[in-house]
């Protein structure tokens, strides 16, 4: 036996969907089922324009909400995860072996292998000061031998990046190189940085090879010797 519903409902029904209520937001708020709302507004006089007011009301109201609902949601999820790897590291002591495994495995990572000198390159400003601090803190360094220099695009304040990298890295201005300007077009999309690309060189090569063969000697410790592939 068909249920019965009111002719209100009904009306009500074909307002909300005058007023750009999708058929999903109309049979929720009324208690009723989809196919129902279909039926009752699929002939109604401009039924496809109170469609598209549903969907530009969607984009207009509720794809912002959903957006905010999705950010807050990750922001939650991270300040646990941030909560729960402090309290693990709360009682961990770093000693001076960890901090040159860590420096060695940044380096291997992300430093360059060629000869001549250290050198480390990134964009992330977390990432270059860690390096920086744990080198200082693992090696007797002769500071006049550090060179900054910068990549930057067009949308960079060079004096105001430079003050940052000096005062994040603790290197005087009077040892960056010249900038060099990235060439890129203003039109053409790409993911903006703060920074620019910042190149931090230490002219040893000795302390390059150091590192490096810290970071071998301490990978072949966790997973063992690793043979090549015969030709």
């Amino acid at each position: 036996m068909r249920r019965y519903i009111p002719l209100e409902i009904k009306k009500t029904a074909q307002q909300l969907r005058k007023n750009g209520y999708s058929i999903g937001q109309i049979a929720k708020e009324l208690a009723i089922s989809k196919s129902t709302v279909h039926e009752w507004t699929k002939t109604m006089a401009g039924a496809r324009r109170y469609a598209q007011l549903g969907k530009e009301r969607w984009i207009r109201e509720l794809q912002p909400l959903g957006a905010i609902g999705q950010r807050r949601k990750r922001e939650r999820k991270i300040a646990f995860i941030s909560e729960e790897v402090k309290n693990e590291l709360s009682n961990m002591t770093v000693t001076a072996e960890i901090q040159k495994c860590v420096l060695a495995a940044l380096y291997w990572a992300e430093g360059s292998k060629g000869r001549g000198m250290l050198k480390f390159t990134n964009t992330d400003p977390k990432l270059m000061s860690l390096f920086i601090t744990l080198l200082r803190q693992s090696y007797v360094l002769d500071e006049r031998k550090f060179r900054v220099r910068l990549h930057l695009h067009w949308y960079h304040k060079e004096k105001i990046v430079k003050f940052f990298w000096s005062n994040l890295l603790k290197i005087s201005e009077t040892q960056f190189r010249k900038t060099y300007w990235k060439k890129r077009g203003r039109n053409k999309v790409f993911r903006k940085n703060v920074g620019g690309i910042c190149f931090l060189q230490y002219n040893s090569d000795y302390l390059r090879e150091q590192i490096l063969h810290y970071s071998f000697a301490f990978g072949e410790k966790i997973t063992g010797k690793i043979e090549a592939p015969v030709a």
